[in-house]
């Protein structure tokens, strides 16, 4: 039997706020344990939370970008279930009126084609704390600085059809929250996660089967492992005649597997129902508007644009776009570049993102900054230095060595663009190899290969290769 997987994301954004959903508490990561969780994150008698507008502000704007429906009224409710880093016994989330809901976001495949995927909703929240194991022996130690910080959780349709689907879609999401600087997106301190809802069905029939659900999955690479390993372990088990049952599972990338945590509760085991404690929020569309007005250049709109402006492929202006600060790098160089677009992408794309994963470093701290890069473009434009030689330069420029112009003059990489000192040499290199000269007259275009190099090779490589082809051309064919 063939087999279909079904695949819905539930993303928690950490929104980037400097104080907590429900308190003045600051958010900042890496504080000592339990230095950031006052009397209101903890539920202590006789405290009430305050709604952190901001946190509004941000929803607003992930529900206008994904071109979603903003509540006009939605409504916090109290999540009861006991664990120990929830102090009070209860999360507040949302459940029945979410801040934002039906809205999507499209995503590229492997194959070039674009597929929408449905946005259920995506609500505010607190998150909770956070329980320690590997530091403690037989114990767990619980840090409260985490509970009540924001966070939007953004819920998926089932939509997606296999983990490299899921992976396009939790990156895209990724690429926008960061780009409306809602969410740092930092997922290795849990700015950024996810929750993997998995299930399969044999393929043309339209009712789902029982899902499982792969909590806190914290990189792409574990959520495609873990996706890839609980498609596998479903069919294997349908298969063997065993039966599936709903319940959440953690994934061990060590042993790349997932393993059950507990049954799946259902909603009504979490007893929800409107917090006592805060009113509904009310948005007009005025504050709607006035969000929307504040919105950056989106993605899509900006590889738009580079197609346009700068006369890209779709294909460039996706990769140039990927990042926020990707597009802005690659635009600053393209300004110091004196206007060289193409030239600008191609490096981009090729010598520095090449560097960029070697050293695994992210655009942000990169040893070569946007305008230094232009400037080297600026200098293959002019005729300066070759490609070649520029790639010398590129690599000294990021061991620290200066900029392009400084390099080149230190190190004597200026391009020899001197027709009588290139006549020189190549009246030489021809002198000295009659036999390929023969070669060429008689037809053998490709001995021209031989001499270009010769002559490159003559003057270490800094001869203008454009007049050292039409000076070889011109001699040879005489």
């Amino acid at each position: 039997m063939e087999w279909e997987p079904v695949i819905g994301l539930e993303i928690h954004a950490q929104l980037k706020t400097r104080s907590k959903i429900f308190s003045g508490t600051s958010t900042a990561f890496g504080a000592a344990p339990n230095t950031q969780a006052s009397a209101v994150d903890l539920g202590l008698p006789g405290v009430l939370p305050v709604l952190n507008a901001e946190a509004v502000r941000m929803a607003t704007m992930l529900g206008i970008a994904i071109d979603a429906e903003v509540a006009g009224r939605s409504v916090f409710a109290r999540k009861n279930y006991f664990y120990p880093d929830l102090p009070k016994g209860y999360q507040i989330s949302q459940y029945e009126l979410p801040i934002v809901a039906r809205g999507h976001l499209d995503i590229t495949l492997g194959d070039g084609t674009t597929k929408r995927v449905g946005v259920t909703r995506a609500h505010l929240e607190e998150d909770a704390g956070k329980s320690l194991h590997e530091d403690f022996h037989g114990m767990t130690g619980i840090d409260l600085n985490r509970a009540g910080t924001p966070l939007l959780e953004i819920v998926s349709e089932p939509d997606l059809r296999s983990a490299a689907e899921a992976v396009a879609y939790m990156k895209r999401l990724h690429a926008l929250v960061r780009y409306l600087g809602i969410c740092d997106g930092n997922m290795q301190e849990g700015s950024f996660r996810c929750d993997a809802n998995v299930s399969v069905r044999p393929r043309g029939r339209e009712a789902f089967g029982t899902r499982a659900e792969i909590k806190n999955l914290n990189s792409f690479r574990f959520i495609e492992r873990a996706i890839n390993h609980e498609i596998e372990r479903q069919i294997d088990l349908i298969e063997g005649g065993g039966t599936m049952i709903q319940e959440t599972r953690l994934y061990d990338p060590e042993r790349d597997e997932t393993r059950p945590m507990r049954t799946k509760e259902e909603a009504n085991d979490y007893r929800y129902f409107p917090d006592p404690d805060l009113l509904p929020v009310e948005i007009d569309r005025a504050f709607i508007e006035e969000v929307r007005a504040t919105l950056p250049e989106l993605p899509d709109a900006k590889a738009a644009r580079f197609e346009s402006a700068y006369a890209l492929a779709a294909a460039e202006a996706a990769v140039l776009t990927g990042s926020r600060e990707l597009a802005d790098y690659y635009e600053t160089a393209v300004e110091h570049s004196g206007g060289q677009a193409k030239l600008c992408a191609n490096w981009v794309t090729g010598e520095l993102a090449a560097a960029l994963n070697r050293s695994e470093r992210n655009i942000d701290d990169c040893p070569v900054g946007p305008r230094a890069l232009g400037g080297l473009v600026a200098r293959i434009h002019d005729g300066t230095i070759s490609g070649k030689i520029a790639k010398q330069v590129f690599e000294a420029m990021w061991a620290g060595e200066g900029d392009a112009d400084a390099v080149i003059e230190s190190r004597g990489l200026r391009q020899v663009t001197d027709s009588g000192a290139i006549e020189g040499m190549v009246d030489e290199v021809i002198a000295a190899n009659p036999e390929q000269v023969e070669q060429f007259r008689a037809g053998r275009d490709k001995v021209l290969g031989f001499f270009v190099g010769q002559v490159m090779k003559a003057s270490g490589g800094k001869a203008n290769p454009k007049q050292v082809n039409e000076l070889l051309r011109k001699k040879l064919a005489g």
